[in-house]
């Protein structure tokens, strides 16, 4: 599934080609995604400006006069700005016409993702219950220290909680706690204040590199401009199981927590 940084990039590879912009026609060629498509999203988004791009969590918002489009990649879907003449693919399911004669395409061979429609985006069911973004003034070592006293759970799907702190996903929770030195399977209760501010951190900074990098190549995944992410090839622990450490040596060990992989070095990560 796309992280934070992969629709970060998405909504900075299509924000400068939408802004602005009128929308002439929603084709919608494939209603059954996740969630079906509203029938009536043509009628309310055909004939408006778009005002903005944003992001919230892993969610794009693309703002309208009267509402806004909510889109969720799901675990395949991609956006790209094409040509009007461009062929239509088998999996491409909705374009977003625009006035300038290019076409905001979706494509998602899973059908997981969604296009959604809403007056109120921030008070929507599913971005009303969010935690902070984890580059915002609002998500510190200090939150994660407060919400994880007496918590049980093992500290990495603590911090893949999206009520903790939004678009921590496997990958960069991954590499956040090798750069911290700290093992996935602790307690989320028993890491210190210190620690965890050494977590925040390094969170920030994972994702802000990622995001400078264009994201991480995913098998599915490209960018707005229909490139592929590079940060994979920084990667220290994740997707490396059995590999060598790149800090000291030893090889990287795979375990399961919260029904996802999750590598580590035992000597690095305490």
């Amino acid at each position: 599934m796309p992280e934070l940084p992969e629709v970060e990039t998405t909504r900075r590879g299509i924000e400068s080609h939408l802004l602005g912009q009128r929308v002439e026609q929603v084709l919608i060629r494939e209603r059954r995604l996740r969630w079906p498509i509203p029938e009536d999203l043509d009628t309310r988004l055909s004939g408006q400006r778009i005002l903005a791009v944003e992001r919230r969590a892993k969610y794009l918002l693309i703002r309208a006069e009267t509402g806004c489009l909510i889109v969720h990649l799901g675990m395949s879907g991609s956006l790209r700005l094409v040509a009007s003449e461009q062929p239509v693919g088998k999996h491409d399911h909705v374009d977003l016409l625009l006035e300038g004669g290019k076409r905001l395409r979706y494509t998602d061979p899973r059908r997981f993702g969604a296009w959604l429609w809403s007056e109120e985006p921030l008070a929507h069911v599913l971005l009303a219950g969010l935690g902070p973004e984890p580059l915002g003034d609002d998500f510190d070592g200090e939150r994660l220290y407060r919400l994880s006293r007496g918590r049980r759970m093992a500290v990495k799907p603590f911090i893949m909680d999206n009520a903790v702190v939004v678009g921590v996903g496997n990958i960069y929770a991954s590499e956040a706690l090798f750069a911290a030195g700290i093992d996935p399977r602790r307690a989320a209760g028993s890491i210190s204040r210190a620690r965890y501010a050494r977590l925040a951190e390094e969170i920030r900074r994972v994702l802000a590199q990622a995001i400078e990098r264009g994201g991480t190549t995913l098998r599915d995944f490209v960018g707005g401009d229909g490139k592929p992410g590079y940060f994979q090839q920084e990667l220290f622990v994740y997707g490396r199981a059995g590999g060598f450490c790149k800090q000291c040596g030893s090889t990287l060990r795979e375990i399961r927590l919260g029904q996802r992989a999750s590598v580590y070095c035992g000597r690095c990560q305490r």
